[in-house]
């Protein structure tokens, strides 16, 4: 306690804007610093012009208990490491593979899950010039180069996947806006290939490649208007969620190539989505500053998010903490310091589809469902975010447990009535007849008045998400107030309200260009009063450049900046003893550096001296 308030008074501010440590509900998570991985030479970094830092992982399964592989690309290096995760300290001396490109830059890569084992793993890699490289860095050999003449494509790759389920095949974006789907089995041929129409829709057309023999690619995919930053195939591989510059969300049916839904950003690109691990929601990331979470079985926009600062780079569910659980009379409110000791869902043996396919038992007790989800920006900071019941499923009657959350802050619930009837499968249907719904679940700190007036779209698909509300909940329901003014964020100003009509459709798109302003105010893009809007249960700035990357695994959380490093974040309970004494250890080094005083690195030296059996300072 005395080194931390000393840091604090003469060790400078910046060292202690930044976060070591957060807690939520379920417990403490904590930065490993000796599980950091980087370039090796550690050499500072300009990262001025240079293409967001990505990593990626795989597991090998090669029987050790150390399968997992890590690959990250840093300005024109890339490197492939053994991931330790929690379990031991990073060795960057070591890389299994490292390459430096000349006149491109690596932009996003992808491992193939299907075909990776100890001997051989396949990487593609994406280029700022529009190339697509596939490697093997284990037997650190190329195999092929797609559109090595550019004569596909000449423009930046924003993202590439394989196809899930597919040994092969590939999906590849670029900042045109065109997606390409290639085999690695054919070529890319030898001139600009030709194409013809395959099937158009709203603001999107697929091609095929026209020529006398299979070549790559074999479709071409042109979709919305700018860049097309992202794409993410949902977890059953049928459905792919792409964002682009103009602000659109669009899903198509993959196979089909049918428009599934659509949906509009607030302001400004989106430039990242996710899919929940049941694939029953959405969530993208934008230059609005937000989150908005919409559902696939709706089709509509269902909550939004605003914790950050600046544009939202990642967004991420996190499947083990995703979770379905009977309710508990016991609930549990205010911040999260106030939970280091609380921890849940540490063995999860089964997979989170099958912990969310209990919502279809006939067990008589009460469920209830908790999405978690993860976001990461450019404002350096990390917000996690609970996507509860109260929020799914806004007209259901709550339970005891979540009426009784927060309740110095709520005021009235709102009782579940008029015109909902959830079913058995937790679908909410709206009748048309009911006059006035019940208020919108709200942050606590943001109230607003309106309630909603679009009504819910009838299933698209069988099941959803099922009633019940989490005891891990951060929001309560309360009666909204007039908001009475609206000068926090740009998205405020940039655009006027407009009124929605009442013959107005969900993923309604008109047949002419779609005028930004004119879709606000609609579903496509409800007005910021006319859903609910969450608060994180956890904001945290924890680097000093751009966040872009985050990533849950069953362990830790992994997160990246622009500056190159990759940090690890051990879950609650996660982290060995050794592991946090190396780490405390670092602090103390770090501490003592900061505030320059003898007399503290005499008293650390004989206090580790006596905790160590060799008498050495790690």
């Amino acid at each position: 306690m005395l080194l931390s308030k000393m840091a604090a008074e003469g060790g400078g501010k910046e060292m202690n804007e930044i976060k070591t440590q957060f807690t939520t509900r379920e417990g403490l998570y904590k930065l490993l610093s000796h599980s950091e991985y980087s370039r090796p030479n550690r050499v500072p970094f300009n990262s001025q012009g240079s293409n967001p830092v990505r990593v990626s992982f795989v597991n090998v399964n090669d029987q050790s208990g150390n399968g997992d592989r890590l690959c990250f690309n840093v300005g024109r290096e890339l490197y492939f490491y053994i991931y330790k995760g929690v379990r031991k300290a990073a060795d960057l001396s070591k890389p299994i593979d490292k390459r430096i490109y000349k006149g491109t830059q690596p932009t996003c890569h992808d491992f193939n899950h299907l075909t990776a084992t100890a001997e051989s793993v396949s990487l593609l890699v994406g280029f700022s010039a529009g190339q697509v490289q596939l490697i093997d860095p284990i037997k650190k050999e190329t195999s092929k180069l797609f559109n090595e003449e550019r004569l596909i494509d000449k423009s930046r790759v924003t993202c590439v996947k394989w196809v899930p389920g597919s040994e092969s095949l590939f999906l590849v974006a670029h900042s045109s806006g065109n997606m390409y789907l290639y085999n690695v089995e054919h070529t890319c041929g030898t001139t600009a290939p030709h194409y013809q129409l395959l099937k158009q829709g709203e603001s999107f057309a697929v091609h095929t490649c026209k020529s006398k023999s299979t070549r790559n690619p074999l479709l071409k995919w042109t979709v919305g208007e700018g860049a097309l930053n992202e794409f993410a195939f949902s977890p059953d591989g049928k459905f792919l969620a792409c964002v682009s510059q103009d602000g659109f969300l669009r899903v198509f049916n993959f196979d089909s190539v049918e428009l599934h839904g659509t949906m509009k950003s607030y302001f400004g690109g989106l430039l990242c989505v996710c899919w929940s691990p049941d694939g029953k929601y959405i969530v993208t990331g934008g230059e609005d500053d937000l989150v908005t979470v919409w559902s696939f079985v709706d089709c509509r926009v269902i909550a939004r998010g605003h914790g950050h600062k600046s544009w939202v780079s990642v967004v991420a569910f996190d499947p083990y903490t995703t979770s379905v659980e009977e309710s508990d009379p016991m609930e549990f409110s205010g911040s999260d310091e106030d939970f280091q000791d609380l921890h849940f869902g540490r063995d999860r043996a089964n997979s989170t589809q099958s912990r969310l396919s209990k919502r279809n038992s006939t067990d008589s007790r009460p469920v209830s469902v908790t999405y978690r989800f993860g976001s990461v920006g450019q404002d350096t900071q990390l917000c996690l975010w609970d996507l509860t019941e109260d929020i799914l499923f806004p007209h259901q009657p709550l339970s005891r447990a979540r009426t009784h959350t927060n309740v110095m802050n709520a005021t009235s619930p709102p009782a579940g009535s008029g015109g909902t009837n959830p079913g058995s499968n937790g679908n909410s249907i709206t009748t048309p007849g009911n006059s006035v719904p019940p208020p919108l679940p709200r942050s606590n700190s943001l109230p607003h008045s309106a309630v909603s007036n679009a009504g819910s779209k009838s299933s698209v698909m069988d099941g959803a998400i099922a009633s019940g509300v989490s005891k891990f909940a951060t929001l309560s329901l309360h009666d909204r107030k007039e908001r009475h003014h609206e000068k926090d964020h740009k998205r405020n100003h940039s655009m006027g309200h407009i009124s929605s009509k009442s013959s107005d459709k969900l993923n309604l798109v008109t047949k002419t260009k779609t005028d930004p302003a004119k879709t606000l105010g609609t579903p496509l893009c409800p007005r910021m009063e006319d859903v609910p809007l969450l608060e994180p249960l956890i904001c945290k700035k924890i680097a000093h450049e751009r966040l872009t990357v985050l990533i849950f695994l069953e362990d830790c959380i992994v997160t990246a900046c622009q500056e190159g490093f990759i940090c690890t974040w051990a879950r609650p309970g996660k982290v060995s003893l050794g592991g946090l004494m190396l780490s405390y250890r670092a602090e103390q080094m770090a501490t003592m550096k900061a505030v320059n005083l003898p007399y503290f690195k005499g008293l650390l030296s004989s206090q580790n001296q006596a905790n160590s059996p060799s008498g050495t300072v790690v």
